[in-house]
This record gives C-alpha cells, structure tokens and sequence, in this order.
C-alpha cells in the first residue's frame, strides 16, 4: 500500500534522537526537557482525594469549573487581565494541543505564519497539516557586544503580507532563554494596530523567571490581549510534564473555534488532574515559589560550567541555559552534540535544532542548549564530566 505522507519532512526529532543515544551510552540526559524529580506531594495528594472523591468522570468540555477560576484569577492577580471563566479559558491535553488546536482553528490553507526563530519543533509541523506556509523571521544571534539573542521587529514587520493570518511567539523563549522587556511589547502593539493578524504566545515557561525579572504576558497588555491566544502548561510549571495539563486564555470570537476543534481531538483533559489541580492552585505559593526554587539550579549549573571550557550564557528564563563551546571545537552544533555524549556521557541540544534548515550556517552558533530541571547530583555528575571535556 502507498501512502502520501502529510508531513514528509518530519522524521526521528532531535530529542528522541539525543535521548537515545544518552540510553545507549549510559549518558547524563541534560538535552530533554524535563523534571528528574516528583512534583510536590501535595499536589499528588490533591489528585489521589480527587479520585477518592468520585470526580473520575468526564468534566466539562472546556475544563474543570473550579480549575478555570484558579486560572481566571491567577492571571488576574498576576497580569491585570479578567479572562471570562465560562467563554475564554480552556483547559487542554498539554500545551500542545491547545497550540495544535489554535493552528487548526485559524490557519487556512495558503495562509502564512510568521515564526520566530530558533523555534519550539511542534509549530513548523503543526502549521503545514493546517495547510499553512511557515515564514521564519531569525532572531539576532548572539555577539561580543551582546551575549544574548533578541527579536528584530522591524524583520518581523517586513515578513508580513497580506497573506499572513498569524504571528507566533514563545516567551520565556526556548531555546534562547530571554524574556520579552517592554519595548518588545511597544513593537508588537504596533504590528497589531496595522495589521489584522491574530498573535499566538506560547509561555508555557511563565513562572520560571530569574534575578528578580518578571514574565511580560501579552495579557498585560489589552491592545495585545484582544488579538492573542495565550498558552500556559502545568507540565512546566508544576514539575509533572507526563500529566500532560495544559491551557489556553484568548478571547471569547477566539476561543469559541479553539473548542470546536478542542472538542473533536480530545473533547476534555482527566478530571482528577484538572480538580487536583484547582485545590492545589488555592495557595499562590505553589507558583511563586518557582523562580527561586529553579534559580537556584540554574546558579549551580552556571557555576559548574565556568570550571570547565564551556562558556555559558545568560539564562533569564525557563529551565535551560546555553553554553558555547566555541573554544573547544569547530564542529558543527549536532556533530559536537553527538560527540559529547559518545565520549563524555552527557547529553545536550543543539540550539541548530531549533531552526528551519539546522545545517546552515546561519543556524550554527556553537552553542548547546542545557536542561538544569533535574537534582543537584544529577547536575553534579553532568559537571564532572564535563571538565573533562
């Protein structure tokens, strides 16, 4: 039988790539994205009453009633904005289906897509079944002058045409680590105020921001928020990506086609993870303890990498950083990926993944991407061996 693949393009992705090979060599995994630890015993705790409680049926369509109150007036309380509980907040199967069902409510075919990149891997193939034409807009990579990567948004307004129907942007940006400041929200006001385009932001990393430094939400922004689907994972937040709970906030005309396709993927999340987690988001504290909580192993990893020859940059959130290992080796970033974990046991990302034609050199910084969400011996063993590099 033949088949007409939907998505030719797409094959192994580079974290399942990495993380096989950190199996086969018996590395350190510090490539993929998540938590080597449990996530609170309270929230477990809050779960398990759940199911004793008989909430183990399914929950509304668009989520658990209390859950999208806790999310109402946690972005309330923290960015200024009253989302509607009943019309503009619904909870979804992991960032990633609220991000898939935003692509396939609003993405037309021959419509364009303007992402930024280094990208997160999900956007170019979630446009393309959509039947949308990704544009990619490269950031200004880092330099001398300026150790860190920055949006152009002159570029960004020039890749417009009136073909274009969405923008997507992702901050806490992954893989570079920056947040947005508020001249980035200036730029995006006036791309918003010329053209009618609808803006998806992607901050699943919301909470995990360091040095005192807040998240800038587009919901802060009214002008901003009117326009944008904004995303949100209680994976990232809570340290329990394998629950896959997810949601998004945009407005009502927005979110009304969202849940048209939310409901014929996946129709609804697990009720005892949803009502788990509205008990457990009660005390604010559960999420503004993160910054300092995750702060503290970016510190260590940091501290660690300057005692080998990596070069490690500025992380102002998420849980990775990036470190250059421009003074150790001319290869490429995937051949120096494969290289450290064959001969040194530790896994990494290269940042080249995260963009449209990873072997260009456009794409090619000498910069590996770190994940410091895991246990302080974890990332003692990591450092280690990285001296020996």
């Amino acid at each position: 039988m033949q088949i007409t693949s939907k998505l030719p393009s797409v094959g192994t992705t580079i974290f399942t790539t990495m993380s096989q090979l950190a199996l086969e060599y018996k590395a350190i995994n510090l490539g993929q994205g998540f938590p080597d630890f449990n996530p609170d015993p309270a929230l477990i705790e809050a779960v398990h009453q759940a199911m004793l409680d008989g909430i183990n049926q399914y929950p509304a369509m668009a989520g658990y009633p209390a859950l999208r109150a806790a999310i109402a007036n946690k972005t309330l309380a923290r960015y200024g904005h009253c989302y509607n509980v009943d019309t503009e907040i619904t909870v979804t199967s992991g960032a990633t289906e609220a991000l898939m069902a935003s692509f396939q409510a609003f993405v037309h075919a021959g419509d364009e897509v303007i992402v930024i990149e280094p990208f997160y891997d999900l956007y170019i193939p979630a446009i393309e079944l959509a039947g949308g034409i990704p544009v990619t807009v490269p950031m200004t990579a880092p330099s001398e002058p300026v150790p860190y990567y920055r949006v152009d948004w002159e570029r960004v307004e020039k890749a417009i045409t009136n073909k274009t129907r969405m923008l997507v942007i992702n901050f806490p940006h992954n893989p570079t680590c920056t947040l947005l400041q508020p001249q980035d929200l200036d730029a995006l006001e006036q791309i918003v105020e010329k053209h009618p385009l609808i803006i998806l932001s992607d901050e699943v990393y919301e909470h995990l921001t360091f040095d005192q430094k807040e998240h800038l939400s587009l919901a802060t922004r009214p002008r901003l928020a009117e326009r944008a689907v904004i995303v949100s994972s209680f994976g990232k937040t809570f340290h329990a990506t394998g629950w896959k709970v997810g949601y998004c906030c945009a407005p009502a005309i927005l979110s009304t086609e969202i849940r048209k396709v939310h409901q014929y993927t996946v129709f609804t999340v697990p009720s005892p993870l949803q009502a788990g987690l509205a008990a457990y988001m009660q005390d604010p504290a559960t999420w503004e303890r993160l910054p300092a909580f995750y702060q503290e192993k970016r510190d260590h990893l940091h501290q660690g990498l300057q005692n080998t020859r990596f070069t490690p940059m500025p992380s102002e959130g998420t849980f990775f950083l990036l470190a250059s290992y421009e003074n150790i080796s001319e290869l490429s970033e995937l051949d120096f990926a494969k290289y450290l974990n064959q001969n040194y046991g530790v896994g990494a990302i290269p940042v080249s993944a995260f963009y449209l034609e990873p072997n260009s050199a456009q794409a090619n910084h000498r910069l590996l991407r770190f994940c410091f969400a895991k246990q302080h011996n974890t990332l003692d063993q990591a450092i280690e061996r990285l001296k020996k590099v």
